[in-house]
């Protein structure tokens, strides 16, 4: 039904307080809004569910969510907290950086880590993440965001480091919200794709 010419639906998006810039605010309360719907699109998915692998070599729901995760503790790592590499996440997440298993090899099944995991674990995984995240992003100042830091980034193939990148803060959280938003749509595939399966 189509809605009537009365009806008004209101669509707004205001920075999250508690930040010192006012951009870097408005980047987390898109993240927030990505976090809270990927979050509602998951409740009822049981263990099995995030473990289903549609084919050998392919990533599962589970696998999705701690990748997210981890990207988000790295990157956050990284540049907003400022620390070089090599570093690493158990500290911060409980699992390390390889523990989502991607990227799978061609006929690669989900890692053993993940293996008969609940949703309240990933749950528990992303909000780590995302706590790390806005206490770093809290003191960040405009002034700052365009600050070029060169880094080593290892190759996501070898996990040798290679030439430097240059990356900005404002970058990173640009990229925290747009990895987040491309795998968000991986896991609506997936859930799809499962309850497909199911009839």
């Amino acid at each position: 039904m189509l809605p009537r010419m009365n009806d008004t639906s209101r669509h707004s998006l205001e920075p999250l307080p508690g930040f010192r810039s006012p951009e870097v605010g408005l980047f987390l309360a898109q993240m927030e809004d990505q976090s809270r719907r990927m979050t509602a699109d998951a409740r009822g998915l049981d263990a099995g569910a995030l473990a289903w692998q549609c084919a050998p070599g392919m990533n599962t729901i589970g696998m999705l969510l701690a990748h997210i995760a981890i990207v988000e503790a790295f990157w956050t790592r990284l540049v907003l907290e400022d620390r070089p590499m090599p570093f690493e996440l158990h500290d911060l997440l409980g699992i390390g950086t390889d523990d989502d298993g991607m990227p799978l090899p061609p006929a690669g099944r989900p890692p053993a880590s993940l293996a008969g995991r609940e949703l309240a674990f990933f749950d528990d995984l992303l909000a780590r993440a995302r706590a790390h995240t806005l206490g770093n992003a809290a003191t960040l100042e405009d002034s700052g965001l365009a600050r070029e830091i060169v880094r080593e980034h290892p190759n996501p193939e070898t996990r040798e480091a290679r030439s430097g990148r240059t990356v900005t803060p404002r970058w990173t959280l640009y990229h925290l919200l747009e990895h987040e938003a491309g795998h968000y749509g991986q896991v609506l595939l997936l859930r799809h794709q499962w309850r497909a399966t199911r009839g």
